[in-house]
């Protein structure tokens, strides 16, 4: 284990900004079942070193408590002395901290973002053109086009994030697993918060278009 010690203060307001989304998307119904995880990093990067809070593993996100969440570090292990279990799919979180120097990192599972990332997964990119909401992502082009990675849903999550610097696209700030859910990020809880919504309208928006073109 490496400790590291947080002043208190950073830490209270590092939790609090976290308890907050948690309660925010759990009333929005996006962490069934105990699933999704939400993190904020702590502290600037040192080179390849830096530490992370996230939710701690199996905790109903519906409900606020003071074991919600846990210290980890670049590494995806406890930073602090404790009894919580960090989420199964915490080695994803680390690697985007480590590519993107980002702030936070939100998982979420939600109908629209698990039906989509399924109907495109064979061609490995959900395809998105022409939706207002992709300025959320600072792209301000006439009929702006991108593409969300999917990356295939693997039982071991080590197998996964060694796919993720093959797929990351710094303009695009998310990445899709298959039939699971997306990964969004951004420099703080607000910009990720911001990016997460803009992915979860315009997917709605998507499969809702397929619909009506049947």
């Amino acid at each position: 284990m490496s400790l590291v010690h947080i002043p208190a203060e950073e830490k209270r307001r590092v939790l609090e900004e976290l308890a907050d989304v948690k309660e925010l998307f759990a009333a929005r119904n996006w962490f069934p079942g105990t699933s999704g995880n939400l993190s904020l990093r702590v502290g600037e990067m040192d080179g390849d070193r830096f530490h992370f809070a996230i939710t701690a593993s199996g905790k109903d996100k519906s409900k606020r408590t003071p074991e919600d969440f846990l210290i980890v570090d670049q590494e995806g292990r406890p930073a602090e002395t404790t009894g919580l279990k960090p989420s199964a799919e915490t080695l994803i979180h680390c690697e985007i901290y480590r590519l993107t120097g980002c702030g936070a990192v939100f998982h979420v599972h939600t109908v629209f973002n698990n039906l989509i990332s399924e109907y495109y997964g064979e061609q490995g990119a959900v395809p998105l053109q022409g939706i207002e909401l992709i300025k959320a992502f600072n792209i301000w082009e006439e009929n702006a086009a991108i593409a969300v990675p999917v990356l295939p849903n693997y039982a071991d999550i080590s197998a996964i994030a060694k796919l993720v610097p093959g797929v990351l696209n710094e303009q695009v700030p998310g990445i899709l697993l298959r039939n699971h859910g997306i990964y969004a990020w951004g420099r703080d809880t607000f910009e990720a918060k911001k990016h997460l919504e803009a992915f979860e309208f315009m997917f709605e928006t998507v499969y809702r278009s397929l619909l009506l073109n049947k």
